[in-house]
């Protein structure tokens, strides 16, 4: 995998310590399946320094965009990365989460995945009207659940100040998919 550690969101840790934390991202090879290299972020949560260093790489992408009220973390390493960024931000956290995980009454969005559909649900009520909210997930891929995701909080009132990803696979387009909306990433990768 060819890396392009992004500058810009990972200027505080400088190029040595990015390329550390990035080496805590393991590509398992063919997993699931053949070709996908699968990108598993365990030894990153593991290592107390480098989530420490996420977690603050991401707290300032959100000072950026000024005025966060709420943390949104799409199912389900969004939900690693999204709640403690929302406890140093001091605002609080929502979980978006795939159908049938939360008690009625919900607010759903369904859509298209290159290998099949899903949906994505949130609690009626739980975003106030006007909150200006921050998705965070893990991996931008293809884009299809983040964009579900932003149209999902949209739906209910708010705002979606930016889109928040620890690791962009670039070449699957899914900014692309998200044109038009603020998206940061942490580290980029070709694939």
């Amino acid at each position: 995998m060819t890396d392009d550690i992004s500058l810009v969101a990972l200027s505080g840790l400088g190029p040595d310590r990015a390329a550390e934390v990035r080496a805590l991202v393991r590509d398992v090879p063919d997993y699931p399946h053949p070709p996908v290299v699968f990108r598993d972020i365990t030894p990153l949560l593991a290592d107390g320094g480098a989530f420490g260093d996420v977690i603050e790489a991401f707290a300032d992408l959100a000072e950026a965009h000024g005025g966060i009220d709420v943390v949104a973390g799409m199912e389900a390493r969004g939900f690693l990365l999204g709640a403690p960024l929302a406890t140093r931000l001091g605002v609080g956290f929502v979980p978006l989460r795939k159908a049938g995980k939360l008690p009625p009454p919900v607010e759903r969005v369904d859509y298209e995945l290159e290998y099949g559909s899903a949906s994505i649900e949130l609690r009626t009520g739980t975003l106030r009207p006007g909150s200006r909210v921050l998705l965070v997930d893990d991996v931008l891929a293809t884009g299809g659940t983040a964009r579900a995701a932003a149209t999902l909080v949209e739906r209910c009132g708010a705002v979606v100040a930016g889109l928040a990803f620890l690791l962009e696979l670039a070449g699957l387009g899914g900014r692309e998919r998200l044109a038009g909306r603020t998206v940061d990433t942490l580290l980029r990768a070709e694939s």
